[in-house]
């Protein structure tokens, strides 16, 4: 029988941070005193409405334990996008999100990222077009960057053209070599804009990685993977 997503274990281990949960925000929260850097995890979507919430997945408490154990607070939203038309109304679910965690006094609100999971990928291109001076960086993980075949969406929620907005934010994308071919034609599209608007990627490549290659594939490759970003992001907030 194939294990539940919720319940495929990450691909790393570190010690479990305390967490808490206030409303749709988990905060996993690091040791030590006085306000530190913050990520803020926006999950995949669209989800079917019977799947538990993204917040208790292994594979999201593995990264807010990753990130906490290096001093970061590692903030996990839920959200669900009923359809999407209602992308919209959850773009500004999220925003309040994200600024419900700046405003906690654990966080230091003036370096924050946000990273991206998947479908949740179709939601960095507000930030990416307006990006506040807050915003430390935006890290993608095999982000959906181009909307799914069939799908008739917002053009507010185009990352590709986000990027000819002439704004400027750090970006970090990890791309998974046997992805799905819409993710990885969105990524590839979303490189060649960037080069073209000379935006600078860092892309962190695991050529062997399918979608979801930090549950799915346990190997030394996706563990380096990981590392690579949850370094990139620590390097975006000069937190060492």
């Amino acid at each position: 029988m194939t294990t539940p997503v919720a319940q495929r274990p990450f691909v790393l281990s570190a010690p479990a941070a305390p967490v808490e949960r206030h409303g749709n925000v988990d905060l996993h929260l690091p040791a030590g005193t006085g306000p530190a850097p913050a990520v803020v995890i926006v999950h995949g979507a669209p989800l079917p409405p019977d799947v538990p919430d993204p917040r208790d997945w292994m594979l999201y408490r593995g990264y807010g334990a990753l990130l906490a154990e290096r001093g970061l607070v590692a903030a996990l939203i839920s959200y669900q996008v009923a359809d999407l038309s209602a992308l919209p109304a959850t773009a500004d679910d999220i925003a309040a999100m994200v600024e419900q965690v700046r405003a906690d006094p654990r966080v230091d609100p003036d370096r924050v990222v946000l990273w991206f999971f998947s479908g949740g990928g179709l939601f960095a291109a507000d930030w990416l077009r307006v990006p506040p001076p807050w915003l430390r960086g935006i890290a993608l993980t095999y982000p959906l960057l181009i909307p799914l075949p069939g799908w008739e969406i917002d053009p507010r929620f185009l990352p590709v053209d986000a990027l000819g907005s002439g704004a400027d934010v750090p970006l970090v994308l990890t791309r998974a070599g046997r992805d799905i071919p819409p993710v990885l034609a969105g990524i590839e599209a979303f490189l060649a804009a960037a080069t073209t608007h000379g935006r600078p990627v860092q892309v962190i490549e695991v050529p062997d990685g399918q979608h979801s290659f930090d549950i799915l594939d346990h190997t030394p490759q996706s563990e380096t993977a990981v590392l690579a970003a949850r370094d990139a992001v620590l390097d975006l907030l000069d937190a060492g």
